[in-house]
């Protein structure tokens, strides 16, 4: 490659002078600052200026970072939501320091959740039977999902992989190190955790299914949720409208933890 001073002028020289900047346009963009860096690299430091860099490559019609034609990431699960199937564990510690692990999965378009299980040894078998009890309890509603949407984690075997391959579902496994790529399951995971279970003491599995029974059916029957217009994944279509008229009644659920309301004649 020939960087001839004709071909790139000093960065002091009219071939870097403003004149070829755009009106109101500052310091060269970071895309053409990244090509600067590399040739000065090559040792045309002093030859060639981040301005310089700017004006040949605008001249060109060259932008600093071109668009990709492909769907982002988020792009495709805003245009595939009501498709999209999402899994995940996430741990939970005992007063007694034993580890459970919990398996669910949640409808992304729908935000309904599905606590699949619970288990201190979460074995490639349990998984996949895992696996198999959601596509019996979902039913045919199941043949409406086409991508499945899990982690890396080796707890997901091939087993697993191929109940929802036998449905017609792909599975997409996310990058690795890359939480938001699973950000609906996450998400939940943290609303679990500061509604219910940081705030009271799990003794042992059978107590945490029974509180994540519970909270799911007040997930996905009362909570509101926002991306929903207020309503509850499973509840009335139309968002929640507050009526002047009637009594309210509370109900208490968890101990007391979590509130329902309802108006009542």
């Amino acid at each position: 490659m020939d960087l001839s001073a004709r071909a790139w002028p000093a960065g002091g020289s009219e071939g870097a002078s403003r004149s070829g900047v755009a009106a109101g346009q500052g310091e060269p963009d970071l895309g053409y600052r990244r090509i600067h860096g590399e040739l000065c690299r090559l040792g045309y430091k002093d030859r060639i200026g981040a301005s310089t860099v700017w004006t040949i490559l605008q001249r060109a019609g060259v932008a600093p970072a071109p668009k990709r034609s492909a769907l982002t990431w988020r792009q495709f699960l805003q245009s595939h939501a009501a498709s999209v199937l999402a899994v995940d564990f996430f741990t939970v510690d005992t007063v007694f320091l034993q580890r459970l692990y919990v398996l669910f999965a949640i409808e992304v378009a729908t935000r309904r959740v599905h606590v699949l299980g619970v288990t201190s040894h979460p074995v490639g078998e349990w998984v996949a039977q895992q696996a198999r009890n959601l596509v019996m309890q979902v039913g045919m509603d199941v043949a409406g999902f086409r991508f499945l949407v899990r982690d890396r984690g080796a707890k997901f075997t091939a087993a697993f992989d191929a109940v929802f391959a036998a449905e017609g579902t792909e599975v997409l496994p996310t990058p690795v190190r890359a939480p938001q790529a699973n950000a609906y399951a996450e998400r939940w995971v943290g609303t679990v955790r500061r509604e219910v279970l940081d705030r009271m003491l799990i003794f042992g599995r059978r107590q945490l299914v029974s509180v994540l029974a519970e909270y799911a059916d007040h997930d996905n029957v009362h909570r509101p949720h926002r991306a929903l217009g207020q309503a509850p994944p499973l509840g009335p279509g139309e968002s929640a409208v507050v009526v002047p008229a009637g009594r309210v009644a509370r109900r208490d659920r968890l101990g007391g933890l979590l509130h329902e309301y309802s108006q009542v004649a």
